[in-house]
């Protein structure tokens, strides 16, 4: 069976959900991964479908889960082994009240102190294929997310924090890029990403379509290699 991706787009438009996605969509569909999109948070109130995909990606800011999403999402995932994969808010800002969700997120966004600012993100795991042959240090000129975060995070890429909106937390070493199991599923994610802009910057990009197929069970094995840095 083809490796399938439910992609879910909408909430809050201020993260331009449709654009970011159809700007990493060619560097999953290039490797195999079938990407069904939806407009809609219905498909996951029915878990025997989500059994059907190899990874959810939630590309979907500041809202709230249907009724019974959150029990056939979990389930899909911890015992199903359906993975879930994304970037910024779309996935570390999707639904904020449900603690059931950023339990399997291993994040929930808090802040970016600072707004827009320049700043580093730093690799610390460079073998990983998630960042293999991605730069060990590059610049991102965005927002900075502070995150509450799950201290079981296997965290592959991290930040400094330098906002001057809250200068108490500057210094503090903030995971930007993680992986962790949930259950039977994988997680990874990916903080950067907030809008279709910062996807030019091409780390970016290849982080957070890596994300969705290592998830996918597409990259990291002995039959499948990562993206090229400049793919």
């Amino acid at each position: 069976m083809s490796a399938r991706a439910l992609v879910l787009i909408g909430g809050w438009e201020g993260h331009e959900p449709r654009e970011t996605f159809e700007t990493v969509k060619p560097l999953l569909t290039e490797v195999g991964l079938e990407c069904d999109d939806h407009e809609s948070l219905a498909p996951l109130t029915n878990e025997e479908s989500l059994k059907e995909y190899s990874v959810i990606v939630p590309c979907w800011t500041m809202d709230t889960l249907p009724q019974g999403a959150s029990e056939a999402l979990n389930n899909a995932i911890q015992h199903h082994g359906v993975s879930l994969a994304g970037w910024h808010g779309g996935m570390g800002d999707a639904f904020r009240s449900d603690a059931q969700y950023n339990f399997i997120v291993g994040g929930q966004f808090v802040a970016h102190p600072g707004d827009i600012h320049d700043y580093a993100v730093d690799i610390v795991q460079p073998d990983h294929p998630i960042t293999a042959g991605l730069p060990t240090s590059f610049a991102v000129h965005s927002e900075q997310y502070y995150m509450h975060v799950d201290p079981s995070l296997n965290v592959l890429a991290s930040t400094k924090v330098t906002g001057k909106g809250a200068p108490w937390a500057n210094g503090v070493t903030m995971p930007v890029v993680w992986t962790r199991t949930h259950g039977k599923g994988r997680v990874a994610y990916s903080s950067l990403g907030h809008n279709a802009k910062d996807f030019q910057n091409e780390p970016i990009r290849i982080l957070a379509a890596r994300c969705i197929l290592w998830a996918a069970g597409l990259i990291g094995s002995e039959t499948n290699t990562p993206l090229t840095a400049g793919a």
